[in-house]
């Protein structure tokens, strides 16, 4: 049985190509391709995939347009049956905006965009996204946003922190956000969200492959 994925592109998406590509690079399967307007997921998907990228021009606030696409329903409902999903930059955003991740991304600390590989430390190394990494061991994956600072307030944090949901740390925060927190995951640990992009780390092209394990780990799961 083939591993069947989805990436979804909204208006502004450009991240898009590039995490299809390293979901058929890691699973030997192209994903599917749905529209933002698209009402319904197709059957029988085993992994869902929100891309970086500006989604609606960054209206209102990054990822809160996108967060109301028709398609985004059926992703909460797939995300409720336990179907994971992955939200990289863009996406991230997307995801805290649906309800589907607390905490909301903002304005970086500069001001100004980021773009660059940077160090993070693996917190969780236990997720269903995670398990082919160690604790505490530290990758390098780029980073290329402008509003990453990740915030939630001080019972949110110790309760994410307490649940063992974040998933990656900044070594180096480079953008403000809080507990230098990089990605995190929902309750049930099937939803990661993070602002670095593992998709532009799968091959040594990219100048380094630590992003590659993050999609083999995902397919493995399935298996």
């Amino acid at each position: 049985m083939s591993f069947r994925a989805a990436v979804i592109t909204f208006p502004g998406s450009n991240c898009d190509r590039d995490m299809a590509v390293a979901i058929e690079q890691a699973s030997g399967s192209a994903p599917l391709r749905v529209w933002h307007g698209d009402a319904d997921l197709p059957d029988g998907l085993d992994f869902i995939a929100l891309p970086g990228g500006f989604s609606y021009g960054d209206y209102l606030r990054s990822g809160a347009m996108a967060a109301n696409s028709p398609i985004m329903r059926s992703v909460k409902a797939a995300a409720d049956r336990g179907v994971p999903v992955l939200g990289v930059c863009n996406g991230f955003q997307v995801l805290t905006e649906a309800g589907l991740l607390p905490g909301a991304l903002m304005r970086n600390a500069s001001q100004h965009f980021i773009c660059r590989t940077v160090p993070l430390k693996v917190e969780n190394a236990q997720s269903l996204f995670t398990g082919g990494y160690e604790a505490g061991e530290m990758i390098h994956i780029p980073v290329a946003h402008h509003d990453g600072n990740y915030f939630a307030d001080d019972e949110t944090l110790d309760r994410i922190e307490g649940e063992g949901r974040v998933a990656f740390r900044y070594a180096e925060n480079c953008n403000g956000s809080r507990r230098d927190i990089a990605g995190v995951l929902n309750a049930a640990g099937n939803v990661l969200g993070m602002m670095p992009h593992p998709e532009r780390a799968i091959e040594p092209a990219h100048g380094g492959t630590d992003g590659r394990k993050l999609f083999e780990t995902a397919i493995k799961a399935f298996a």
